[in-house]
C-alpha cells in the first residue's frame, strides 16, 4: 500500500544512503499506521537540476512522497511525517558541504489497485 518516492539532488548521492533509509522506515512507519511490512515500496529519483530558492550553488534537496491508503487522522499522519524526516536525518551523512533542505509531504493515495504475480513454481525447477 505505500507508495514512497524520494527525490534527492544528485549531488547527495554519496552522502545520503538510500540503501539504510528504505529498510530503516519501512518497519516503524508499518507499525505507526498499521501496515503489512510486505506492501511497503521504495524508490528513489536522482533530480540532475533544481533551483533552490534564488538558484545560488550550494542548495541540495531531499523531498519524501509518502502516500498511504485513506482512513489514518491527521495525528497519525503527522507522527509517520516526522518519523521519515528524523529517519532522513539519520541517513544523510555530514560532510557534503551543502545546506540540504529535507522535506516530506503525507498524503491520500485517492485510486489504488494492486496484483501481485508470484513466481510460477514451474521455473524454479
Amino acid at each position: 500500500m505505500p507508495q514512497i518516492t524520494v527525490e534527492y539532488s544528485e549531488a547527495l548521492g554519496e552522502v545520503f544512503d538510500r540503501r539504510g533509509f528504505a529498510p530503516t522506515l519501512h518497519p516503524a512507519a508499518a507499525e505507526l499506521i498499521g501496515g503489512a511490512l510486505s506492501d511497503f515500496k521504495t524508490r528513489f529519483r536522482a533530480i540532475g537540476e533544481a533551483v533552490i530558492g534564488s538558484g545560488e550553488a550550494g542548495e541540495a534537496m531531499v523531498h519524501v512522497d509518502l502516500a498511504i491508503l485513506p482512513g489514518r487522522d491527521s495525528e497519525v499522519k503527522a507522527r509517520l511525517g516526522r518519523l521519515a524526516l528524523a529517519v532522513l536525518g539519520d541517513h544523510i551523512k555530514p560532510g557534503a558541504g551543502l545546506n540540504t533542505q529535507v522535506t516530506v509531504e503525507v498524503r491520500d493515495i485517492v485510486s489504488y489497485h494492486k496484483r501481485v504475480l508470484a513466481p510460477d513454481a514451474a521455473r524454479r525447477s
